[in-house]
């Protein structure tokens, strides 16, 4: 399941902001995200009508909304994490 319906694209796009750590990207820098179902321009385009990011007027350069900040500052955990000490008690009540 997808975040907030979102396309496993759009999702890259974004997660390019925040690899890159910067707000702001043109374009080109779009254009050459790579991503094993394609990329290009297209999620970003999808990105400014969903909220996500904002273009200027020729749609050469994009820029995070705060809803994209939200999503980006959002840092998912596994609800149940093994630990290594948790799997060492388990080997000594094995013995």
């Amino acid at each position: 399941m997808l975040i907030k319906g979102m396309t496993e694209q759009e999702i890259r796009v974004l997660q390019e902001f925040r690899r890159m750590a910067v707000e702001s990207l043109r374009i080109a820098a779009i254009k050459g995200i790579k991503h094993p179902a394609g990329g290009g321009e297209t999620p970003a385009f999808a990105l400014v009508d969903k909220g996500f990011l904002t273009a200027d007027a020729a749609r050469e350069n994009f820029a995070l909304t705060g809803k994209a900040k939200d999503f980006l500052s959002y840092d998912p955990k596994p609800e149940f994490e093994e630990t290594g000490a948790a799997g060492a008690v388990s080997a000594d009540a094995a013995e």
